[in-house]
């Protein structure tokens, strides 16, 4: 396998922003040639089902400017550098929804897109958790949602939910529970 790596050269940030940063690498190849990587630089983020019984889950609805349009998914949030995932994932539940408390096991972890990010998703599963207010960011409208994990199952394979994380995280747990 080591030959098939690149050595980054230099990297120079084209961009830098509060969730993420654009930057454009030279990299030399493993034949000795350079060329140019350019890629999204994000930090992490994690993404929780969140079951309040064997049976139903919380969702969250809100409004995604980039597709223009309200969807369908398990809450969600992006790490500060080097935070600890289980830590942002207990924030990012209690902020979208309001549960807390309880187990938070992991699911798995996965690059949503390797070929020009580096941000890597880390998914858990809540059980025993209690509800509570929620405490979204001042510019988050989301809109809490308790559904059956069948009900969920079937708006993904209508095509009704379309987001990454949450149609892997759906595609693990119904593996889960069979």
């Amino acid at each position: 396998m080591k030959h098939l790596l690149e050595k980054r050269l230099r990297t120079r940030r084209v961009y830098r922003g509060s969730a993420v940063d654009f930057c454009v690498d030279s990299v030399r190849l493993p034949n000795g040639k350079t060329a140019t990587r350019e890629y999204l630089d994000h930090p992490g983020a994690v993404g929780i089902v969140p079951f309040i019984d064997p049976k139903r889950i919380v969702m969250v609805k809100q409004y995604r400017y980039p597709v223009r349009e309200v969807t369908l998914e398990i809450p969600a949030g992006k790490l500060t550098r080097g935070e600890n995932p289980v830590v942002c994932a207990r924030r990012e539940l209690k902020e979208e929804t309001g549960y807390f408390g309880g187990r938070m096991e992991p699911l798995l972890s996965y690059w949503p897109t390797p070929a020009f990010a580096n941000e890597i998703l880390h998914l858990f599963i809540a059980r025993k958790i209690k509800p509570g207010p929620s405490s979204p960011d001042d510019d988050e409208f989301i809109d809490r949602i308790v559904i059956s994990l069948d009900d969920a199952l079937r708006l993904l394979y209508r095509g009704e939910i379309k987001d990454s994380k949450t149609v892997i995280a759906l595609l693990a747990c119904q593996s889960l529970t069979r």
